[in-house]
């Protein structure tokens, strides 16, 4: 039988007695297949990782059993260390000769605080490099069933976080509020009835569809599905729980028919 082309991993170029180095890495939306190949190379060949609240159980056991662990992930109201602390967490093992391990849920770019993290580390002149990762919006979304963008329903897609940096939700709610588009709130569900309420308040119809994902792409997720008017109750009542994505837009109906994970889940 004819095998097809193998893979090659290669490790990391280091020299002896060189400076550190910090490599900024997404790990996708949870499901550890998500992985891209150079997060999986990194992965085997760091000396430290720091590791954020949303980076799986799955992901993190595919880490060598040695290597050393620090956990610095950040959930509402309890943040294991604030974001200047881990900024400079990486700069001192870095300049300590560490080959550092910066695990971030999806992509550091999106939400994810990355470019923070870079702009530290480029003041402190530490050398570093960027893996992106499947963001939740993407990985989540196929996952759910429910493409972001569709000729018949949806023309653009916005991203939005739900939790600006002083807890407010003000967004720009007449853009948001445009129809033939899908938006996509991340960090929302706390906020949830005051975004559906606000987005109908600028001329949203109160009948567009709108789904709740609770850990998308894993084998704990759970997708709950309404319109602008009925999702927080329902939402309320199935009890979720971060880490959520939220899709608004005519392309949540699709899912009904497109919902492929679910239905995979229930023939296993």
């Amino acid at each position: 039988m004819e095998m097809g082309p193998v893979l090659s991993i290669r490790t990391p170029a280091t020299s002896e007695g060189s400076s550190g180095e910090v490599y900024l890495v997404g790990t996708g939306p949870g499901d550890p297949d998500l992985l891209t190949v150079r997060a999986c190379r990194l992965m085997q060949h760091a000396d430290v990782v720091l590791y954020d609240h949303l980076v799986s159980d799955e992901i993190l056991n595919l880490l060598p059993a040695l290597i050393e662990r620090i956990y610095v992930g950040k959930q509402r109201n309890n943040h294991a260390l604030r974001q200047e602390q881990i900024n400079q967490r990486m700069v001192d093992l870095a300049r300590s000769g560490k080959r550092v391990l910066r695990l971030k849920g999806g992509d550091p770019f999106v939400f994810g605080r990355g470019g923070e993290e870079i702009e530290s580390l480029a003041q402190a002149g530490i050398r570093f490099e960027v893996v992106p990762g499947i963001t939740a919006a993407l990985g989540v979304a196929a996952y759910a069933g429910i493409p972001l963008t569709h000729r018949n329903h949806a023309q653009a897609c916005t991203f939005v976080t739900g939790q600006l940096k002083d807890g407010s939700m003000n967004l720009d709610w007449p853009a948001l509020a445009r129809p033939n588009q899908t938006l996509v709130v991340y960090m929302g569900l706390l906020g949830l009835s005051v975004l559906c309420g606000k987005l109908v308040e600028n001329g949203r119809s109160p009948a567009t569809p709108a789904a709740v994902i609770q850990q998308g792409t894993t084998s704990a997720q759970r997708v709950i599905a309404g319109t602008l008017t009925t999702l927080p109750a329902l939402v309320d009542e199935a009890g979720l729980q971060p880490p959520t994505l939220i899709v608004i837009g005519e392309v949540v109906r699709l899912r009904e028919k497109l919902n492929w994970f679910e239905a995979k889940r229930n023939l296993a």
